[in-house]
């Protein structure tokens, strides 16, 4: 009916939107600001960052069959459509067909169903397998960029990986990772792809 008679109600949508008295029930902008940083944390700034930087490292100045599986597999789940890797997902995790259960009735930890039991755990590992890809592309350029012999150098001396990348690697990749982090933030907060898994749901749980 409102279709067909459209009524103007001037910013009556916004100050419902701010209404503080319900600002942080579920479904109500408040709680879904809070949500939307939980799954941006969990997934871009820990997941994909992290994740996409120990993989780069991990692959650092080493050729092979498995660098490249795994530079393949990561930038194939990153270009492939949202559709597609949307229902490949949800099929992965479906509780009583999905690999995922398969895997874990396999080695006896249960089958629960991801998709209400953990939706958040569920579209954080979702969207951080979906976009390792950049973090990992950006810092395998970063690292190839600095100069082999600071890394010979400290190898002569002793110096653990850790201490290589912690006085060498880091300070001469801050820019990469600053410019990776400010891209994924942005990115990973327009996000729709894994409503495609939740619709919001359960109750709200990923609105």
């Amino acid at each position: 009916a409102t279709a067909v008679n459209p009524e103007f109600v001037g910013f009556d949508n916004y100050t419902r939107l701010f209404n503080f008295d319900r600002w942080m029930n579920r479904g109500e902008m408040g709680h879904s600001l809070l949500l939307t940083a939980q799954f941006v944390i969990g997934s871009a700034l820990i997941g994909q960052a992290g994740l996409g930087l120990m993989i780069a490292m991990a692959f650092h100045r080493r050729k092979g069959f498995l660098r490249e599986t795994v530079f393949t597999l990561a930038i194939a789940a990153w270009i492939i459509p949202d559709v597609v890797v949307a229902f490949a997902w949800f099929a992965f995790l479906d509780p009583d067909n999905g690999t995922l259960n398969a895997i874990l009735s396999t080695i006896g930890l249960g089958n629960p169903d991801w998709l209400l039991d953990h939706p958040m755990l569920s579209i954080i590992l979702f969207n951080t397998w979906r976009g390792t890809a950049f973090s990992m592309l950006l810092f395998s350029s970063a690292l190839s960029s600095i100069p082999p012999s600071y890394l010979e150098t400290a190898e002569v001396i002793g110096a653990s990986p850790w201490q290589k990348f912690r006085d060498i690697g880091m300070p001469l990749i801050r820019g990469h990772i600053v410019t990776d982090l400010i891209l994924i933030t942005m990115w990973t907060f327009n996000t729709f792809t894994p409503f495609l898994l939740t619709n919001g749901g359960p109750s709200y749980r990923t609105e």
